[in-house]
């Protein structure tokens, strides 16, 4: 059994606090909202954001942040990533040397086009970090609905730690030594999901999703590849996996807040509207940023960044990328010769 705080009592810290739980461990919930904490501990639930899935009795839940990091095994931060680095700068005096922080949350930081495990190294540098990613709404993963992600490390065995801590017969994890590349498929992933909600919104159909998801992530894998990540986590559960159900599904804040702005929402509008962080709006400039620097052609994520920054009507970026110059779909495939 181990000792695992959950940092962050969103949708997601909680529905992983419950598989954590499930697992019999000894589970510790931090949030820095008061009023969060006092409701899970007196109603056993979160009634905005997990409504109807209750906590067990022995999960504690504290606005502790020292009491939460100190004497456990694992710190699971869960945070929106906009939070990730003020949060890991709070969370650094009570890290011990060599203290395991696994990262749940995904984007890119948008002023450094940092990677989410590279800004909590830099805050908390005494600290081990790793990520857990993959195709997991919490409104699933909290109702034991089977669901398989990625573990990532730099070390074999810091992995399978995670391994074995999370997995149970609902919740089954791989293990890999691509951190870079888990990171940048799990955040890039939510910036083709605003596209594929907006094209929902303009009332497209499945030619167009289908479109956007196998083009999405070859912009994404062009991208991981130019920064040094490998090709196979892109084909993997937090790649192609992660694509799929962030750009598909229901449960999903990037495509419902993609969906209104397609209806004729502002940005703004729809982050209010959709009541969560939605994390792809902070990551599309990053992209862009990214793009640049290694000279890479993201012409999805270009057009969504046009829509999102410049206003740019949607269904104009649709027929912008539609009219593109003529190109091959495969660049490095060889043609007969005469």
């Amino acid at each position: 059994m181990a000792k695992v705080s959950v940092i962050g009592a969103g949708s997601w810290g909680t529905a992983l606090a419950i598989v954590l739980q499930k697992n019999n461990h000894n589970v510790t919930v931090w949030s820095i909202i008061e009023d969060e904490i006092k409701m899970l501990d007196e109603k056993r639930e979160h009634l905005d954001k997990l409504p109807g899935i209750k906590l067990s009795e022995k999960m504690m839940f504290t606005t502790d942040l020292e009491a939460a990091i100190k004497g456990k095994d694992m710190i699971v931060l869960a945070v929106p990533s906009p939070f990730i680095r003020n949060t890991a700068k709070n969370m650094a005096p009570y890290v011990a040397e060599g203290q395991l922080i696994v990262n749940v949350s995904k984007g890119i930081e948008e002023d450094t086009l940092m990677p989410l495990p590279q800004i909590i190294e830099e805050e908390i540098p005494q600290a081990k970090v790793a990520v857990l990613s993959g195709p997991s709404h919490a409104e699933e993963v909290g109702r034991g609905i089977p669901t398989t992600v990625v573990a990532g490390a730099k070390k074999k065995e810091i992995a399978e730690f995670i391994q074995e801590v999370f997995m149970n017969d609902t919740f089954r994890v791989y293990t890999s030594p691509d951190m870079l590349g888990i990171e940048l498929g799990a955040a890039l992933k939510n910036v083709i999901a605003l596209a594929a909600g907006m094209a929902d919104g303009l009332g497209y159909g499945d030619n167009t999703k289908a479109a956007l998801i196998t083009r999405g992530i070859k912009e994404i894998s062009r991208l991981a590849l130019a920064m040094g990540a490998s090709a196979d986590t892109l084909s993997g559960l937090s790649g192609i996996g992660d694509l799929i159900v962030t750009c598909a599904s229901k449960h999903s804040r990037n495509r419902k807040a993609g969906m209104l702005m397609g209806q004729g929402y502002t940005m703004k509008e729809a982050m209010t509207e959709v009541k969560m962080v939605v994390e792809g709006v902070y990551s599309a400039k990053a992209a862009m940023g990214l793009a640049k620097k290694y000279n890479v052609s993201m012409p999805i994520i270009e057009q969504v960044n046009a829509v999102l920054v410049d206003d740019y009507p949607v269904k104009d970026a649709v027929v912008n990328l539609m009219l593109r110059d003529k190109k091959t779909e495969h660049e490095d495939a060889l043609w007969e010769q005469e």
